[in-house]
């Protein structure tokens, strides 16, 4: 036996000296003879192997699965830009006047101070979109704090719909929001402003839900992912750090 085989069989063996132990001396060779030929690490890996897929497909304790969670983060993430984007303040605001150049029908152009109503429509538009996508992703999904966030979020749009009628912006029977073009363009610009470039307009606090909803979204996707990835062998011998060595 090599000084290193030696070694490790007077450690393995030490802890039984002791002649009260009821565990006989063949039962340790033949333990020792396991772990030599690599049987007794074959056994442990092929144990937790099992283990570790019986964990990961039964101990998720998120309310949804995982496409809905995708959906509902997703969601969340690209309403809350939209929302940014109306939002912007300084040189980024849609809503600071800028030369516009307009032709007219005789072929020449005029330019002047206004607002970029083209770029502003877009911009709603795609909030518009952006709130009825989140709120589909919202209305599947089966965890409460997601509920509760959707729910808010069109309370709110009703709270505001009033005032979003003038503009342009129409709550529908559904919760879903729509836009017409030409009343949104035509609309008296600090209305608009009012509604949804302040952060306590409409836009902003569904930017907050938004906010919310993508907590909430990556909270569902961490429950989702509860097992633990790496098994660890809970030691019953005295010598247990022989069998770590092997993981």
């Amino acid at each position: 036996m090599s000084y290193y085989n030696a070694g490790l069989g007077d450690s393995l063996f030490s802890s039984y000296g002791n002649t009260s132990n009821s565990y006989s001396s063949n039962n340790i060779i033949s333990d020792y003879a396991s772990i030599k030929n690599g049987s007794y690490k074959k056994l442990l890996k092929a144990y937790y192997a099992k283990t570790k897929d019986s964990q990961s497909s039964s101990t998720s304790t998120s309310a949804d699965d995982s496409a809905t969670i995708t959906k509902l983060k997703s969601s969340a993430n690209s309403l809350k830009k939209a929302a940014d984007k109306l939002l912007a303040t300084g040189k980024d605001s849609l809503f600071e006047k800028k030369e516009i150049t307009t032709k007219n029908e005789d072929g020449t152009t005029t330019t002047k101070m206004d607002y970029d109503r083209d770029a502003i429509y877009k911009a709603v538009k795609d909030f518009a979109d952006s709130y009825n996508s989140m709120l589909d992703a919202g209305s599947s999904s089966d965890a409460k704090s997601i509920l509760r966030d959707t729910l808010s979020m069109t309370g709110s749009a009703k709270g505001y719909s009033n005032l979003l009628s003038k503009i342009g912006i129409t709550v529908g029977s559904n919760n879903k929001l729509s836009v017409d073009e030409d009343v949104l363009k035509s609309a008296n610009m600090t209305t608009v402003k009012s509604a949804l470039n302040d952060t306590l307009s409409f836009v902003g606090k569904v930017a907050d839900k938004a906010t919310q909803l993508e907590r909430h979204a990556n909270i569902e996707a961490e429950k989702a992912n509860t097992y633990n990835q790496k098994a660890k062998f809970t030691y019953n011998y005295n010598s247990g750090n022989i069998f770590n060595s092997f993981f």
